[in-house]
């Protein structure tokens, strides 16, 4: 039978191991600072506000107002962007874990995917030629990095 301080310790590592995979700030801020659910609740990128910051699971994420950190409360899984909010294209073409530019995104079945876009590069526009393709194989680079 499992105590207390078993039941701590394995959520502690679990977290742990979940915030080691995240794509962080030296901070721990997930997304640079913009609202989650905003993304959803207006399809654009909206910086949220460091009094409305919620630490889930390692990550610090920061929100709007107090309405939207919520609406995350109620369902993160739903808000937190795929692939630990790394860039969803690399994820797809070789599995790496790359920066992105939180004002470049796509909602994908409800889900958010963000992309790098810098240095005249939006890997969102490649992803377009070929999504299916590429979220086929980011969705099981993704797993890998867990293996």
């Amino acid at each position: 039978m499992f105590g207390l301080g078993t039941l701590g310790s394995f959520s502690q590592d679990a977290t742990a191991i979940r915030k080691k995979h995240l794509n962080l700030g030296k901070s721990g801020l997930a997304i640079d600072g913009y609202d989650p659910v905003a993304y959803f609740k207006s399809n654009k990128a909206t910086e949220g506000k460091k009094e409305f910051a919620v630490n889930h699971q390692g990550a610090v994420y920061y929100f709007l107002n107090a309405e939207n950190k919520e609406t995350f409360f109620k369902n993160p899984s739903a808000y937190e962007p795929q692939y630990g909010g790394w860039c969803a294209y690399a994820m797809g073409k070789n599995g790496e874990k790359v920066n992105i530019d939180p004002e470049t995104f796509k909602i994908i079945n409800g889900k958010l995917y963000l992309f790098y876009n810098r240095f005249f590069n939006n890997t969102l526009t490649s992803w377009n030629k070929d999504e299916a393709n590429l979220k086929t194989k980011a969705d099981v680079n993704w797993q890998k990095t867990f293996h």
